[in-house]
């Protein structure tokens, strides 16, 4: 499904991505650890065509079809879903809202028809009751005044109503206390399926405790230098990343 070749790239004419290469199948669930500045997230936005960040050598592909070349409205509509580590507020814009105004943008841009206002309220008080979250949040301007486990759990509600094809999780753990940790958890693995994949990026082992990963991969100064089963997570729970940010 994902595939990266020897992907290079800068910010501010700083080169972050030294060469990295990356396939990710349909089906499968690859999770990213590795220090800080290691260009986790720095992957994370060059997939998804945040500005600022300039590729200057190698490829990225989803499903054959060069995702580089695309806008970022272009990417999100072919099925590609990024998780914010910090999600934005947008004062003045109720949650309900944004998320029907995006879905049915993604929806105008496959040739599909606009949802109309009661499937789209019958499909969000459904996924909102999954998630464990209270509907009248969701009238709310979007992330203003949430908490920081709030903020997470809408962006899985998001993901959940959008319905991506690709998955890119930046740091979804962080700041969650371990009853909000599980609850996004059962709505990421809720989304798991044989036509779907998924790019976790975290620092630590107890989200991967939840959402179980088929590899997992070690990022260091820009490049991947290990790859391994579920047990590697493990290994760098006990050990750390020192060793392989010297190998780097």
């Amino acid at each position: 499904m994902l595939s990266i070749s020897n992907l290079h790239a800068r910010v501010d004419d700083k080169p972050i991505l030294k060469g990295l290469t990356l396939d990710v199948p349909a089906g499968e669930v690859h999770a990213i650890m590795g220090p800080n500045g290691a260009g986790k997230s720095t992957l994370s936005y060059v997939l998804t065509g945040r500005e600022g960040y300039e590729v200057t050598e190698g490829s990225a592909s989803l499903d054959g079809e060069d995702l580089l070349s695309l806008d970022p409205s272009e990417r999100a509509a072919k099925g590609v879903f990024l998780s914010f580590q910090y999600p934005l507020e947008i004062p003045g814009v109720p949650a309900l809202t944004f998320i029907r105004t995006a879905l049915n943008a993604q929806r105008k841009a496959r040739g599909e028809p606009e949802i109309s206002a009661p499937e789209f309220l019958k499909r969000a008080r459904e996924t909102a009751s999954a998630l464990k979250i209270d509907f009248e949040m969701l009238k709310r301007a979007l992330n203003v005044g949430f908490s920081g486990g709030e903020k997470k759990r809408m962006e899985i509600f998001q993901m959940a109503m959008l319905s991506p094809r690709f998955l890119i999780l930046d740091e979804t753990d962080s700041g969650l206390d371990i009853d909000a940790l599980k609850i996004v958890a059962e709505g990421v693995n809720a989304l798991r399926s044989p036509d779907r994949a998924m790019l976790i990026i975290t620092h630590y082992q107890r989200l991967l405790d939840y959402i179980k990963p088929d590899r997992v991969h070690v990022l260091a100064a820009g490049r991947l230098v290990a790859s391994g089963g579920p047990e590697l997570a493990l290994q760098l729970e006990r050990e750390g990343y020192d060793k392989y940010a010297r190998a780097a």
